[in-house]
This record gives structure tokens, C-alpha cells and sequence, in this order.
């Protein structure tokens, strides 16, 4: 697996606008100078007609700078739920606005702490005009208090559907919460009788979202990766300038010894996230896609866990403190393992596709 020379530019290209663009300012320039919200989306919505592959790679980029732009939640979730969601007036009337980046979009899914399709307990219910009224309370729903709409899962007399809802409508309550790594906004999401429109097809929502599930731990592992492999960055050159004892720590044997696991895992973990961009580029859906996605899920995450962890105690006392990135990128290390479910439910997802004996466990 081996990227081309358009993707290493494109790579590039995200890496030198994030430094000059810091934090959320980096979202306009993204969108439309490098054109990232429509990478993934085929060029008969005016997107770029890329893939899984060049998500994977501004994922990572993202990931090493903890990037708080909206990438993952709007161009991600939200416009993969709307293109694998049947054809209608609510994907012609939302893509073209987000593939520009002028909008964003959030999908509003998790409930009580699971991202299980057959978790979901909102209702919704046929309302005036042809459209629905939805009622029921979404969790972490990521950039969900500022997206310009809304896709919520919820449940009609056919089963699982999806609805474009304004954010700011009648009925909708948003509400930002506080998550430990403050770089990745999340809302708690209140409907009582929202207006709506049916996205796709109604009853189709769980093959919808299970589809986006895949997807979207593909790309968490992707940034996961790029976030695992500036930590050891950042502490092999603090190996090499911290001096104890007359020498830099790195000299020792048994710093060395830790590095070099920490590279492993790294190297480990990269090589999931590219099994699963690489399949889902090439046309992987079901359970071939659900096996990679659920491996690189829990592999990245655990992988991401330890090279934190690491991080923390190799740069001693400094990297507990708010002068030095370190407590950062652990929190993200937390974080991002139990979005989308934690390493033992994909694991359980993972043995599901293999046939394997077992029940599969809640994802919270």
C-alpha cells in the first residue's frame, strides 16, 4: 500500500496550511483553498471524486496538530450518511453547501452512550406538509452545537430512518457539553417535536449508519495514527536534549528500549488504518469493510493509549503541565478511544464477521 504522488502533495499541502492556520481558523482555508470537504465526494456533487484513502491522509494530518475543525463530524459522518442514504431532494438540497465547507452538517446518532444502530430509541412521527417531528435526545454529537443542520437517526413504524433538521428549528435544543479533550467539541442534542425531512429511503437508517460506522473508524484511525506518531516525535527529540546524569536520557538502554516499543505500535497501527482505507477506496462494504474498519479501531486506539501514555512519563514532570502538549494528546488518546464504542466492542463487531461465538457487548 503505497500512496501516489498527488496524495503526499496533498499531505504536504494540509500540513504547511495547518501551521500557518491554527486551531479553527484552519477550517476556511481547508475548504477552500485545499477543497478537503469534498475530497470524498463523487464530482457529480462537485466534490473531488477522491476517497477513503485521501481522508485517511488529511485525518492524520489533523490528528498530529489535534485539530479542532470540523472534518471528521461534517465531511466525514455527516456527508457520508447523506451519499450513502438514497437520492432525494434533502442530499441535492445539503451537499453542494457542505462540500464548499460554507456549511456543516453534524450527525446526531449516539444515545446513551452507544453507537449501536439498534441502540437508537428517538421516534419519529409523521407531521404537517409531508415532513416528520422527531423527539428523543442524542449524546456526542460531534460539532453538534454549532452544524448548520443536523442528520438524526430515529425510529419510524419501518425502523431506523434519517432526518435533515435545522439546528436552530423549533424544537431543537443544543447544548455544549465538556469533554476531557476540550479539542473535539461535542453537544447533547434535545428534540421535542423537531420539524424534519427524510433523508434516503424510510427504514433504511441502520444500513445507512452501520456503512458510516465503518467509514467513520476508519478515519478515527487514521487521525489516531498521525496524533500516535508526533507523540513519539515530540519525545524522541526530548530524549535527545533532556540530560540526567551527564547524558540525554535517550542514550540509555532502557529509554531506548521503550522507544522502540513505542515505534512498533506506531508502525502497527498505521498498518490497520491503511488496511482500512485501502479497502474501503477499493470498494470493500458488509462485512469485509466492517472487519478491517473494527481492526484499525481497536488496534489505533489502544496504540494511541500506550504512545500517550509514554509521552507522559518519559518527559517526567513537564508533561503533566499546560506548557507542554503532552496532556493534550493524552486526553485525545481517551477520547477518541471510546468515540464510535471502545477497542472491545469493535473487537466483538470483529468476531461477529468471522463467525465466531460469543455476544456482542454495548459500545460504551
Amino acid at each position: 500500500m503505497r500512496f501516489t504522488e498527488e496524495q503526499e502533495e496533498l499531505r504536504t499541502a494540509v500540513r504547511q496550511l495547518l501551521r500557518r492556520h491554527p486551531g479553527e481558523e484552519a477550517w476556511s482555508p481547508l475548504a477552500e483553498q485545499i477543497g478537503v470537504a469534498g475530497l470524498a465526494v463523487p464530482e457529480e456533487y462537485g466534490g473531488a471524486g477522491c476517497g477513503a484513502v485521501e481522508a485517511h491522509v488529511v485525518m492524520e494530518e489533523l490528528g498530529r496538530e489535534l485539530s479542532p475543525v470540523p472534518y471528521l463530524g461534517s465531511a466525514v459522518l455527516a456527508t457520508q450518511a447523506l451519499l450513502a442514504s438514497e437520492s432525494g431532494p434533502e442530499r441535492a438540497a445539503l451537499l453542494p453547501g457542505l462540500v464548499a465547507g460554507a456549511t456543516t452538517a453534524a450527525l446526531a446518532w449516539a444515545e446513551a452512550g452507544s453507537w449501536d444502530p439498534e441502540a437508537i430509541r428517538a421516534e419519529a412521527v409523521p407531521g404537517p406538509g409531508g415532513g416528520w417531528l422527531l423527539t428523543g435526545v442524542k449524546e456526542h454529537v460531534l460539532d453538534g452545537a454549532r452544524a448548520d443542520t443536523l442528520l438524526v437517526a430515529a425510529r419510524t413504524p419501518a425502523g431506523v430512518s434519517l432526518f435533515a433538521v435545522p439546528g436552530e428549528g423549533p424544537g431543537v435544543g443544543r447544548e455544549a457539553t465538556v469533554p476531557m479533550d476540550a479539542t473535539r467539541a461535542q453537544a447533547r442534542v434535545v428534540l421535542r417535536g423537531a420539524e424534519g425531512g427524510l433523508v434516503g429511503a424510510d427504514g433504511d437508517g441502520g444500513r445507512v449508519l452501520r456503512r458510516v460506522l465503518d467509514l467513520g473508524c476508519a478515519a478515527l484511525a487514521a487521525e489516531q495514527v498521525g496524533a500516535a506518531a508526533r507523540c513519539l516525535e515530540l519525545t524522541v527529540a526530548y530524549a535527545g536534549e533532556r540530560v540526567q546524569f551527564g547524558r540525554p536520557i535517550g542514550s540509555f538502554q532502557a529509554v531506548k528500549h521503550r522507544l522502540a516499543d513505542a515505534y512498533v505500535r506506531v508502525e502497527s497501527a498505521r498498518s490497520a488504518a491503511l488496511g482500512a482505507a485501502f479497502a474501503a477506496a477499493g470498494g470493500a462494504r458488509g462485512p469485509e469493510l466492517t472487519r478491517l474498519a473494527a481492526t484499525a479501531k481497536s488496534v489505533c486506539s489502544e496504540a494511541f493509549s500506550e504512545v500517550a501514555g509514554e509521552m507522559i512519563q518519559l518527559h517526567g514532570g513537564i508533561g503533566i503541565t499546560w506548557e507542554h502538549d503532552a496532556h493534550r494528546y493524552f486526553k485525545r488518546a481517551h477520547g477518541s478511544s471510546r468515540l464510535f464504542g471502545p477497542p472491545h466492542w469493535h473487537r466483538a463487531r470483529l468476531a461477529a464477521t468471522l463467525g465466531l461465538p460469543g455476544p456482542v457487548p454495548v459500545s460504551r
